[in-house]
């Protein structure tokens, strides 16, 4: 297995697997949360082609796509995050582009166990530590709930420092107003 960085993913048979991969490890999630988690096709298509946005590719032995990342410090090319909110509250961090954002983790459903996710999330950790850097991700409440994502997030990172803070930088919450119609009278 190799993860391999690129910055565009120019190959047809490499993008489609991809949008595979990408499709199979988020569809289920629309149903779970109330923001859409899983991006249109012309959405991924633009993410894969943006220079902005660094790709990590996992690759099994025989070449086969079984992890794909995406992970950026142009706060910018990340859509529904406000950067301005990275440059009130981190305002040197910010200026100097040592803060990343993670867009997705996603392994195959027939990788997952394989340490691919950890890999993944170190070779982006690994960016971000010896630069000092900050990395932030959204993490919506089923995947924290149910899943553990932050705890595994975490964990990961602590894998790699012990000199590292892990905190909920922020939180949205949907609210739904249900009225009957007896009520309404």
């Amino acid at each position: 297995m190799v993860i391999k960085v690129v910055d565009q993913i120019n190959d047809d048979e490499i993008l489609e697997s991809a949008w595979d991969l990408y499709l199979h490890a988020f569809r289920e999630l629309n149903a779970m949360a109330v923001q859409r988690h899983l991006m249109y096709r012309h959405e991924f298509d633009e993410v894969m082609n943006d220079q902005r946005v660094q790709k990590y590719l996992c690759m099994d032995d025989d070449g086969t796509l079984c992890g794909l990342s995406t992970y950026t410090n142009d706060l910018d090319a990340v859509p529904l995050i406000a950067p301005e909110y990275f440059e009130r509250h981190w305002p040197e961090h910010y200026a100097a582009r040592k803060i990343w954002y993670i867009g997705f983790v996603a392994v195959h459903p027939q990788a997952q166990g394989r340490h691919m996710f950890r890999q993944l999330c170190e070779e982006m950790y690994v960016v971000a530590a010896t630069q000092n850097g900050l990395v932030g991700i959204d993490i919506c409440s089923y995947n924290d709930e149910v899943l553990n994502f932050s705890r595994i997030f975490r964990a990961q990172a602590e894998r790699l420092t012990a000199n590292m803070r892990f905190q909920r930088i922020d939180q949205q919450s949907y609210w739904l107003y249900q009225f009957h119609s007896e009520d309404a009278a």
